[in-house]
């Protein structure tokens, strides 16, 4: 019950901040009648009204997991990261394939199942962002393209 509180006192002290920084929005004689800090004041008493019901009405005391759950999470965290900054470099498909492997290995650890999944979540996201949405992928290093 105290982590609740701790959150959402935390989180109501950032919803008000973020509904004092939204009121600093400047605006233009042209504006819509609402205005633009209308939405952004709106996001933040939804956040507040949600924070305080965590503060005066908290769940019970979660279970937490195990430590080496938490691993298996930074793990996860570190293949994504990586995954991101290799998508430039190698293209679409290799990182895709090799993220998406290593990540259904982590979840289930059979080599063909992770190696299959990763293939197919690689090649069908490519067809599908590249085809399906117009995205401007490239599929390969640009120097394997010539």
């Amino acid at each position: 019950m105290a982590s609740d509180r701790i959150f959402g006192l935390v989180m109501a002290i950032v919803a008000l901040a973020y509904i004092a920084s939204a009121t600093q929005i400047q605006t233009s004689f042209l504006s819509d009648p609402v205005g633009p800090k209308t939405f952004p004041i709106l996001i933040g008493v939804v956040c507040a009204i949600s924070a305080l019901f965590m503060v005066f009405k908290p769940d019970p005391e979660p279970d937490w997991p195990v430590l080496r759950t938490f691993g298996a999470i930074f793990f996860a965290v570190i293949v994504l990261v990586t995954y991101a900054y290799l998508l430039k470099p190698l293209g679409f498909l290799l990182p895709t394939a090799i993220a998406a492997g290593v990540l259904s290995f982590q979840i289930s650890p059979k080599v063909k199942t992770a190696v299959l999944s990763g293939l197919g979540l690689s090649i069908g996201l490519f067809i599908l962002f590249k085809y399906a949405l117009d995205l401007g992928l490239v599929p390969f290093p640009k120097s394997w393209m010539g």
